[in-house]
């Protein structure tokens, strides 16, 4: 798919979720910070699951950078990584709490620079958080954009960043990478990948290498 189908692929994905909204349950930074950070390796509809009684407990930085690994444990056991991702959990808020007051950075060198955040993670909490332009690249749009050859089937996510940042405005980046998720998770699934019904999506149902693969 070269860069002018592209842009017209990408286009559809707008025009087919125009207002797409983040899944997480979160509002704070520090709360968008801790679910994005919870939601690696497993759904959405799970952390939103477990996040109120852990925000009840611990509603910021400091209140968890007091917290033992043990203690934050049963809060997320029914994720996915639990351990691992309670002690990011402590370590990301002693470092919140030690190095910025508490408060949730607004870059991405400081975001990366926190234990557990990597660069999908800065960019989801820079676009939900702060409203900064970003598109970021989970499972999801890697196998969307990897699967219709806007890249290459090795691109990193920070190449597809990259490529989808250049190739649209802006202004769109922030919907675009929640529709691509969307889209993702209710037709382009991994299993039994579907082009969206309507003309939009007619003309992109050759260039889907998953669908051919099926």
């Amino acid at each position: 798919m070269n860069d002018t189908q592209a842009v017209a692929m990408l286009n559809a994905v707008l025009r087919l979720y125009p207002n797409a909204q983040p899944t997480l349950t979160a509002t704070t930074p520090f709360e968008i910070l801790v679910a994005v950070m919870l939601s690696a390796q497993t759904t959405d509809v799970a952390v939103n699951a477990v996040t109120p009684k852990l925000f009840a407990a611990y509603p910021d930085a400091a209140h968890l950078a007091q917290a033992t690994v043990a203690q934050i444990e049963p809060y997320i056991d029914r994720l996915g990584l639990y351990h691992v991702k309670a002690q990011h959990l402590q370590a990301m808020s002693q470092q919140l709490d030690s190095e910025f007051g508490g408060a949730v950075p607004g870059t991405r060198a400081e975001l990366m620079a926190l234990p557990g955040v990597g660069q999908k993670t800065a960019t989801v909490v820079l676009t939900d958080a702060f409203g900064v332009p970003g598109i970021a690249v989970d499972t999801h749009v890697t196998r969307i954009i990897r699967g219709f050859g806007i890249v290459g089937p090795t691109a990193t996510p920070t190449q597809i960043q990259a490529k989808l940042e250049a190739l649209m405005p802006e202004d769109t980046w922030i919907n675009l990478h929640r529709a691509l998720i969307r889209l993702g998770r209710e037709w382009l699934t991994a299993r039994h990948p579907q082009l969206p019904p309507g003309a939009d999506w007619a003309a992109f149902g050759e260039a889907y290498a998953p669908l051919k693969e099926g």
